[in-house]
Formats: C-alpha cells, sequence, structure tokens
C-alpha cells in the first residue's frame, strides 16, 4: 500500500516545516517538499499544514487491567488498541501490576501480540515480586527467546514488593543485561518506586560500583513524592533515566514534575512521561480520610504533554522527546521517534489548538 501524507508540517522531533511523507507498506521511504509519483497508483491525503509528530510511546501500560487491591471486583478491565489511539499512543509497553496471580504473563503476551495487529506492542517479564515470575523460567530467556520482551519488571522499596537483597538485585540486573544482550534487545530493567525511606538507595549503590548498568535500568514513579522525586533527579544527573507518571501518584502535576527536574539540571534525553494506563489508583481524602480506589487513565500522556506545550515548559520539539524519541533511544526501537526515511509511519495529527486530527498507526 502507497500513501502520500501531503502538506504536514513535520516535527521528527525537530520542526522540519512544511513536508510530503510518503509511506509504502508502514514505513516511510520518503519525505520532501513535494512527492509525485508519476504512473504509480497510490492514496494522497491533505494534511493541510497540520503540526504531524511521531506516535507517542507508552512505556508503562496494564494492557490486561491492574487492579485488584479491594478484592477480585476491584481489578480494572484490559486496554483495547483504539484507547491508545485516541491518546496518540501508537506503541506501548505492557506489564503486570500488583496481582500476579489472576493476571498472569501468558495473558499478557496474548494481550500483546492482540494490540500489535493495530499498534506496536511489546512488554516485560515479570512483576512486583521477586524471583521473577517469568514464561520460560529464566529472565534472561524471556528477554533473549520471546519476540515481544523486552525487559523484567520489579518493585523496590514498596511495601507490597519482596525486598530483593543487593545480591539477588545484582544477579536479576545481570539476567536482563544478558537477555538484551544476547536478543539484541534493550534488556531494561523497570523499576516501580514506592515510598518506604529505602527509596532508590539499592540501585544507586550497584550502579555507583558498574556504570555499565545505568542503560538497563528504568526508574517509574519516581515523582510519587518530594524525596524520591530529589533522588531520581540525582540518578537522572549520573547518567540514569528518571520517567514521571502521569496517571498515578505524584506531588505535583506531572508537567510540573518535569520543569523542576529542567530546572535541577536534569538532562532532558533522560527524561519520560509513562500513563501507568488501566492501573489503580488508591485515594485518601484529607478531610475525610475516607479510601477509594479507582484506574489511571491511558490519555493522562497525552494531557501532560498538551500542558508541557502550552505552558511553554518545552517546545513542541524538546516535549516529544519525552513521550516519544527518549522512550524509543531507551527500548532501542530504532524506527520509532523520528519520522524520516526508514522509520516505521506512526503519527500524531494535531490542529493548531493541540486536538488530534488523525492517528496513524503502521501506516494506517
Amino acid at each position: 500500500m502507497i500513501t502520500i501524507y501531503q502538506n504536514a508540517h513535520l516535527f521528527s522531533p525537530d520542526d522540519r516545516g512544511r513536508k510530503d511523507i510518503l509511506v509504502v507498506n508502514g514505513t516511510i521511504e520518503e519525505t520532501a517538499d513535494r512527492i509525485n509519483l508519476t504512473g504509480v497508483a497510490c492514496k494522497t491525503i491533505d494534511l493541510e499544514g497540520m503540526i504531524t509528530v511521531p506516535g507517542f510511546i507508552d512505556k508503562h501500560v496494564h494492557v490486561t487491567g491492574g487492579g485488584g487491591e479491594f478484592g477480585f471486583e476491584s481489578f480494572a478491565r484490559p486496554v483495547e488498541a483504539e484507547e491508545l489511539l485516541a491518546a496518540g499512543t501508537t506503541t506501548v509497553v505492557g506489564l503486570l501490576g500488583t496481582d500476579n496471580v489472576c493476571k498472569d504473563l501468558h495473558d499478557l503476551y496474548a494481550k500483546t501480540k492482540q494490540l500489535d495487529k493495530r499498534i506496536s506492542a511489546w512488554m516485560l517479564t515479570g512483576s512486583y515480586a521477586y524471583p521473577s515470575k517469568t514464561i520460560t523460567g529464566r529472565v534472561d530467556a524471556d528477554i533473549a527467546l520471546i519476540d515481544k520482551v523486552v525487559g523484567c519488571k520489579l518493585a523496590l522499596s514498596d511495601d507490597r514488593g519482596s525486598f530483593p537483597t543487593d545480591l539477588e538485585l545484582k544477579r536479576l540486573l545481570s539476567e536482563v543485561w544478558r537477555g538484551g544482550m544476547t536478543g539484541g534487545k534493550a534488556g531494561i530493567l523497570h523499576i516501580h518506586l514506592g515510598t518506604l525511606e529505602t527509596r532508590i538507595g539499592q540501585i544507586v549503590d550497584i550502579c555507583r560500583h558498574n556504570p555499565r548498568l545505568l542503560p538497563h535500568v528504568s526508574l517509574t514513579h519516581c515523582a510519587r513524592e518530594k524525596s524520591l522525586f530529589q533522588e531520581c533527579i540525582a540518578f537522572a544527573k549520573s547518567g540514569g533515566t528518571l520517567d514521571i507518571t502521569t496517571g498515578g501518584s505524584r506531588f505535583v502535576e506531572p508537567h510540573e514534575a518535569l520543569r523542576l527536574a529542567l530546572e535541577s539540571g536534569t538532562p532532558l534525553d533522560r527524561l519520560s512521561f509513562s500513563s501507568d494506563g488501566h492501573g489503580g489508583i488508591r485515594h485518601i481524602d484529607p478531610v475525610t480520610g475516607v479510601e477509594t480506589y479507582g484506574t489511571s487513565s491511558v490519555e493522562s500522556n497525552l494531557a501532560a504533554w498538551r500542558n508541557v506545550v502550552r505552558e511553554g515548559i518545552l517546545s513542541i520539539p524538546d516535549a516529544l522527546r519525552v513521550v516519544s524519541t527518549n522512550p524509543a533511544n531507551e527500548l532501542k526501537l530504532s524506527k520509532k521517534g523520528r519520522l524520516e526515511p526508514g522509520s516505521d509511519a506512526d503519527m500524531v495529527v494535531f490542529d493548531d489548538a493541540l486536538e488530534i486530527r488523525h492517528v496513524i498507526a503502521k501506516g494506517c
């Protein structure tokens, strides 16, 4: 299938100006001021100068539904591809949440493959717990041999976690690294952070003694509370990454957390947003003390990104790095996060008010 998207205001993520985009079978073949294919049957779509950006990458979504902390009735429902597309998300990484009994990795793999028919989808092995639950029996084998597995999840400093020792954490990181090397993947240990006072001390000490592990550590829920956030900023400035959850617990709004990180000197290429979509959220009313339980939205990345641009925190090109280019680089998804020849044709088209007009995933 051949399509020419004409008159796009192209961001890749840097501003390329007005361009035509030639897409063949889901891949961008050419971008140019004007593309004419004489004698070739193709579809043309005029984007009328609208803002055209790389599709968003959400690297933390409970695609099979999270929740379960208040019994079976509190399970969240699975995510559908159309929900993600409506939020501008064309690439997703699925993972398990608190529950790894009723929700398992086989179900997660099947859901990942289902989503991958419409968008691009990957997953993490493991869960909150240590030893990590796996499909093959080994973390490194899951990453190396299973097509959709790019890393492993673990919870640290959380009362629902398993409190691995330093030696166990070192061994797990080594497994993740080896699996990535063997399978030609990123090999990421994606760490859910809770609010216990231990915070990120374990991982900081390990990476201080072996800085080569830094690219394989991904910290998330970093803006859950202020002290944790300050430690994560220091970690990112030392060469790590810092992921701000847009749909879950935080001490300030996500765009303000991003502003604080940048003002503290955190390099832009170490920052990302993820939604925690369809994860469970506990809320305690500060006045009544009543606890309620809800589900986070996959639309929160889009809302946070708009706020970053509208508040003047970052320009459109730089803001795109937080939701697209940086996650693509971290996950070694070389065909994502850019709109240039050889890239996947994953695009979001916005009007001047930053409202979505079109979402193209895999060229469609």
